[in-house]
């Protein structure tokens, strides 16, 4: 679809016949050859002089491409542009963070697997969570897995494939033996900073309690309220342990509570994979639809068809004045037969037009001939005539 993005500038289309209506006309005073025996020359050519100006006139060819290239000049100053088909772009409006605890606690062996054989926790884990990553097409997802200390294995992202591969990759204790929960929401914090979604989520996934980090979880889970960050805490494995790897639900559940997010608890792997088909209840996609038009502009083409129409008529120009120039065309026109074999070339143009200059150079070379020749005819007659004088006189 052809559209302009300035067409009121179609209305420079009424500029030249305005100027033209209401200018007033070009006077130019030039050069002219005056003749001073111009009486005797007009008696010599039969022709009564006039008293003229000089016209300029326009090629013909001019009366169509000076209004053409106006015509495109115009065009492209209102910048056409060519309207793509519609393009339809979807994007995320949710930006999730999964929380991965890998303390020690993770290898216990306590949940089964789909064919009954007994796995860890982690493999639970991975099994289950790979599964959410891969339902989540539209949401951009982070990976922040966490020990002694959190450790960021993926940015916010939409190649959920590079995030399941990462997560598939972690091992227990690879982030060491203790459980730095306040710790890995602090640094889930400080990735949202930069994240411009309306809906932010943080997915916290542990079995036992805080016992190294240097930001109490409550504390952490305030800052977050404060940023509007929804925290959903998933406990799993016994709440019957004791000692380090006790599970702490009451401040599982006050985060949770702080953060308006949802407080889950997963005993084996069915529950924890219902866990997170509920969190695709409570958090479903959302994504927003941008439809737009790509535009191509076309202003070039006008302009490329005024310059080469332009170039191409002045060397057609040129070369016709180049093939008339070497034809030795010229405006002498007519003889007169003074004396004997005297031959008088007559200039005609002189009798009824002011030339300038410059454009009479074949008529100056006539005119030239002319005088020689009409010099020496009155020569020659004024000879014969004292000639005829003193004859008589000398008869006397």
């Amino acid at each position: 679809m052809l559209q302009f993005d300035h067409p009121w500038l179609f209305l420079l289309l009424l500029a030249p016949p305005l100027v033209w209506r209401l200018s007033p006309a070009y006077r130019e005073q030039r050069e002219a050859l005056q003749v001073p025996y111009l009486k005797r020359l007009a008696d010599l050519t039969r022709q009564a002089p006039t008293q003229a100006a000089v016209v300029l006139r326009r090629h013909r060819a001019l009366l169509f491409l000076l209004p053409f290239w106006w015509a495109l000049i115009v065009t492209a100053l209102a910048r056409p542009v060519w309207l793509g088909d519609p393009i339809a772009k979807t994007e995320s409006t949710r930006d999730l963070m999964l929380l991965v605890d890998l303390s020690g606690s993770m290898d216990t062996r306590d949940f089964k697997a789909a064919n009954g054989e007994c796995i860890s926790r982690l493999d639970a884990v991975k099994e289950v969570l790979g599964r959410f990553i891969e339902r989540r097409k539209s949401d951009r997802l982070g990976l922040i897995v966490f020990g002694s200390q959190p450790f960021l294995q993926a940015p916010f992202t939409k190649d959920h494939a590079i995030v399941k591969m990462l997560l598939d990759q972690t091992m227990t204790n690879m982030a060491g033996m203790q459980t730095a929960i306040g710790d890995a929401i602090g640094l889930a914090l400080q990735h949202f900073e930069s994240s411009r979604a309306k809906h932010r989520v943080i997915v916290l996934l542990t079995d036992g309690n805080d016992t190294g980090s240097r930001v109490p979880p409550r504390k952490a889970a305030e800052i977050a309220s404060h940023n509007g960050i929804t925290i959903h805490a998933i406990a799993m494995g016994d709440p019957r342990t004791a000692g380090e790897e006790k599970m702490d639900v009451e401040t599982l559940m006050a985060v949770a509570r702080t953060t308006g997010g949802n407080y889950f608890r997963a005993d084996d792997r069915d529950g924890l994979d219902a866990i997170y088909r509920e969190l695709d209840a409570i958090e479903p996609e959302k994504i927003k639809t941008i439809s737009y038009r790509p535009q191509y502009p076309l202003f070039q083409w006008p302009v490329a068809a005024v310059l080469v129409t332009f170039m191409a008529y002045h060397f057609l120009m040129i070369l016709f004045r180049s093939l008339k120039n070497q034809t030795g065309s010229s405006r002498i026109c007519g003889k007169r037969r003074v004396d004997g074999n005297q031959t008088i070339l007559v200039w005609h143009s002189l009798a009824s037009k002011q030339l300038p200059i410059r454009d009479m150079e074949p008529e100056l070379e006539a005119l030239v001939t002319f005088t020689a020749s009409y010099k020496s005819a009155m020569n020659h007659i004024t000879e014969k005539s004292t000639a005829s004088a003193m004859g008589r006189t000398g008869q006397g």
